[in-house]
């Protein structure tokens, strides 16, 4: 009976990590958002996964963090300029210093849903293949900040995307930025609230239904001591399968000490 329970647990998280949804990006695996939207009644649905691995040596002591996320992102099309995106991210992460997990810390080592985000992406203009949009969102604390998996207060965030296609090329420019609250006085004292990002992407059609992708980007660093902020470059492949099915797969790499040292990303993406 309790492997028929537990069974039935699995089934109920996969169910629920399809159809709940981290913050929406554009064609996964790229981190920099387009303008293109599903059209009015339309919807789109991605399944996302991230693994990351960090390491760090300060005075002789190294220090380890892996993790990832699982993510759907939804998409309705609330007009055909417009729409919602909800986004409901499950995490994990393990801290080791010099090997060791430190039982003391209850982030050093955790797994659970993170912060719902809510977002409106509006296209507001779009001519000769240059498009223009904004997308304000609200974070919603629904992760555990004890366990480092939320703010703990609602966030706010806005993005100004740009789009220009010149087939077979796309490229992308977001400029965002954000204002993230804290609970935890901790967090409030080790945190920026203010936070600016700014990225650029690009897109090729390799050959029919393949695309290359590539993305470069930075924001403001939340750490308070310091003055570096995190910078990444991205590259990756989307395969159409269907006109509706799009598979992808890429890696990020860090290009400085703040920045993750590598992300393998991949995903599905459905849309009816």
């Amino acid at each position: 009976m309790d492997k028929a329970l537990q069974s039935m647990r699995k089934i109920y998280m996969v169910l629920f990590l399809f159809f709940c949804v981290s913050e929406a990006y554009a064609a996964h695996p790229l981190i920099t958002d387009d303008t293109g939207t599903q059209g009015k009644g339309k919807l789109q649905v991605e399944v996302n996964s991230e693994f990351t691995s960090d390491k760090e040596t300060e005075d002789g002591v190294v220090t380890k963090e892996t993790g990832g996320e699982v993510a759907t992102i939804l998409s309705y099309g609330l007009i055909d300029n417009a729409d919602i995106v909800i986004g409901l991210p499950y995490q994990w992460h393990k801290v080791k210093v010099d090997g060791v997990v430190d039982p003391e810390d209850p982030a050093a080592k955790t797994d659970g849903i993170s912060d719902m985000s809510l977002e409106v992406k509006w296209r507001f203009y779009e001519k000769d293949g240059l498009s223009l949009g904004l997308k304000p969102g609200i974070t919603l604390p629904t992760g555990n900040e004890n366990k480092g998996l939320g703010n703990g207060k609602a966030s706010y965030s806005l993005m100004f995307i740009t789009t220009k296609e010149m087939e077979p090329f796309a490229f992308h420019l977001n400029l965002g930025y954000a204002r993230n609250d804290y609970k935890l006085e901790a967090d409030k004292e080790a945190n920026r609230k203010r936070i600016w990002q700014a990225s650029l992407a690009s897109e090729v059609e390799v050959i029919k239904d393949l695309k290359a992708v590539a993305n470069i980007g930075i924001e403001r660093n939340p750490d308070k001591t310091s003055n570096t902020h995190p910078a990444f470059i991205l590259g990756g492949v989307i395969y159409s399968i269907t006109e509706k099915f799009d598979i992808d797969f890429g890696i990020k790499r860090g290009l400085n000490k703040p920045e993750t040292d590598y992300s393998v990303l991949a995903g599905i993406t459905r849309r009816f």
